[in-house]
């Protein structure tokens, strides 16, 4: 009877397990200029066909190509933000159950250029990649209302959050959460509670860092994520302590 059991509840968490993934697909896509020519750290946003909300960012490579996995079938519609560049979206596509999609190739237009009655404007990107990190930028963009860190992280690139809210980065497991540069002393589920409770408008930035510098400890190769908070900070360590006195 107990084996029955065993093997019922085996075959389910497997069912479970199984239907959670292939509902999942991946996104490819290439940006490029008039000439057809690859343009390399362009940023890329999927976004949402219903209310354009912000779904996943992305970095194109060297090639100009992209790639977003484990995407929930529905429409989407990309736009890619370049420097110099005026901001390119794409048509809606439709991302299907265990089919793969390639979204529209998006060609950025150069920037038009005015000398009479000038306005200089400047603002963070969403995404900044330098050379030994990518930076998530939050404060004054679409990502500062209405999230947790967890959600942030889910849109962040190369990050990905299983259904058990376990963080990898660039498919590897085991990633560091550090705080304002300090290691996180949590983990597992502790880790997830509270960045649900760390709302991004505390969030000033997400550092996504692949191959840390010797400045932070050794954590495995999995990489470390750095979430920097606004000036009030909320990280710390908090507790209660309760007493009772029993004859």
């Amino acid at each position: 009877m107990k084996q029955k059991l065993l093997l019922i509840v085996t075959i389910s968490l497997f069912t479970t397990f199984n239907s959670f993934a292939q509902s999942l697909s991946n996104i490819a896509g290439q940006v490029s200029d008039n000439n057809g020519k690859a343009i390399v750290a362009a940023t890329v946003m999927l976004q949402s066909a219903k209310d354009s909300s912000l779904v996943k960012t992305a970095v194109t490579d060297s090639k100009g190509n992209y790639e977003i996995i484990q995407v929930k079938p529905g429409r989407y519609f990309v736009t890619t933000t370049v420097a110099g560049m005026q901001k390119s979206g794409s048509a809606t596509f439709e991302l299907k159950e265990n089919e793969n999609a390639t979204a529209p190739v998006l060609i950025p237009q150069p920037a038009v250029k005015s000398l009479e009655g000038v306005t200089v404007t400047s603002a963070k990107p969403i995404v900044e990649v330098k050379a030994d990190k990518t930076i998530l930028n939050v404060e004054g963009t679409i990502n500062a209302v209405g999230n947790d860190a967890l959600e942030l992280l889910r849109k962040a690139p190369g990050v990905m959050v299983d259904k058990d809210d376990n963080l990898s980065l660039a498919g590897k497991n085991g990633v560091q959460v550090y705080i304002d540069g300090k290691p996180s002393p949590l983990s597992g589920a502790d880790l997830a509670a509270y960045l649900k409770s760390l709302q991004s408008s505390q969030i000033e930035a997400v550092e996504i860092i692949t191959n840390p510098s010797a400045k932070y400890e050794a954590a495995g190769n999995a990489g470390i994520i750095n979430i920097k908070l606004k000036k009030n900070k909320t990280f710390g360590t908090n507790g209660s302590v309760n007493t009772g006195y029993n004859i």
